[in-house]
């Protein structure tokens, strides 16, 4: 076993990053057990005190480190929804060609306020960078869902009855309608996710501290990460009634809870490390939203008709919202699954030795 584990053994700073890289490679409590040890967490201090460090004593492990609240990081995640506040009102109080101004100059604030907002804190990504595409691909199908809750419900109505015949204008009683009170509340909401994605980690932490067995960590670390997730479900639905109450507008609750609970498990699980299930769920629910108006606009073609039967159902029963309601919540009970079985592992939660 040490041989098989020497490199994590020799630059792993204390047991736990051990235990946590052995139960990344399989090792289990019963593995453990075959080398006459309880538990991963007692077969990694004997590994740790086995390896030779150049014939210096080994150092006393210092407690977990659990990550602390900051100012920086509490005002970036302020900033957005601080910005989508500022946008709102200038498009209430603009018309025409500054309208359009305002709208293009405000949603380019609020991408670098939400990127500024991803770099620091318990939203940003440990070291280890993902692939270039797949960062990339992952950032544009964000965009995409983002985008469709603003205009995409708008969008499948005009086409729904035989548009769109003009561009939006940036109002909700428009043509083309804007969703202006749910986007309000999801960049709202990135405080709240922040807050979340910190209490996780930090409840993670001092579990994984005070854990003799991996069975034992799962066992705790499951109702956390369900109670976070349901914390962070209430504070956006409160932020929905209210911006909905403020704007006079539709609050959109199963679009907006269920896209907001998407693209937080899918940040939760990129910043621990696991990023190809979140780039997978995120494109399958853009090419779902995509798909539909397509194909309600490819049944105007003679002859294809029973290609917008599906869609035009599905809208004749439920509504426009059915179509992101459905793509959002598969793909995020999808991911929510997922992220019961890999952030309630040790490993996910183990410090690397970067700085906090």
């Amino acid at each position: 076993m040490l041989h098989r584990h020497r490199e994590l053994c020799e630059r792993a700073v204390d047991p736990l990053e051990i235990a946590a890289g052995l139960e990344a490679h399989g090792v289990t409590d019963r593995t453990a057990a075959r080398f006459r040890h309880r538990d991963v967490f007692s077969l990694a201090e004997e590994l740790y005190a086995r390896v030779p460090r150049d014939g210096t004593p080994h150092p006393q492990p210092e407690p977990l480190c659990v990550p602390r609240v900051r100012a920086d990081w509490v005002l970036l995640t302020l900033l957005p929804g601080a910005l989508g506040a500022a946008v709102v009102t200038g498009l209430r109080l603009t018309e025409g060609r500054p309208r359009l101004l305002v709208a293009l100059g405000g949603l380019l604030a609020i991408g670098l306020a939400v990127r500024a907002a991803l770099r620091r804190g318990p939203l940003a990504a440990e070291p280890g960078a993902p692939p270039w595409r797949t960062a990339s691909g992952t950032r544009a199908c964000t965009l995409w869902l983002l985008g469709y809750a603003l205009l995409g419900d708008g969008l499948l109505q005009a086409v729904v009855a035989g548009g769109p015949d003009a561009l939006p204008t940036g109002t909700a009683d428009g043509p083309w309608p804007v969703a202006t009170a749910p986007a309000l509340a999801l960049t709202l909401a990135a405080a709240p996710a922040a807050w979340c994605a910190h209490l996780l980690t930090a409840g993670a932490r001092r579990r994984l501290a005070g854990s003799r067995g991996l069975e034992d960590f799962t066992a705790a670390a499951r109702p956390l990460l369900l109670g976070a997730f349901a914390l962070f479900l209430g504070a956006l639905t409160a932020l929905l009634a209210l911006c909905g109450a403020v704007l006079h507008e539709s609050a959109a609750y199963p679009q907006a809870l269920t896209l907001g609970a998407l693209l937080l498990l899918a940040r939760l699980l990129t910043v621990h490390h696991h990023r190809h299930a979140p780039a997978l769920t995120l494109g399958a629910a853009v090419a779902v939203e995509a798909a539909a108006p397509a194909l309600l606009l490819a049944g105007r073609l003679p002859g294809c008709a029973f290609l917008a039967t599906p869609v035009q159902n599905l809208v004749d029963a439920w509504g426009p919202a059915a179509v992101p309601a459905l793509a959002c919540g598969t793909a995020a009970l999808t991911l929510l699954v997922h992220a019961l079985r890999t952030l309630t592992q040790a490993s996910a939660h183990a410090p690397t030795g970067a700085p906090e």
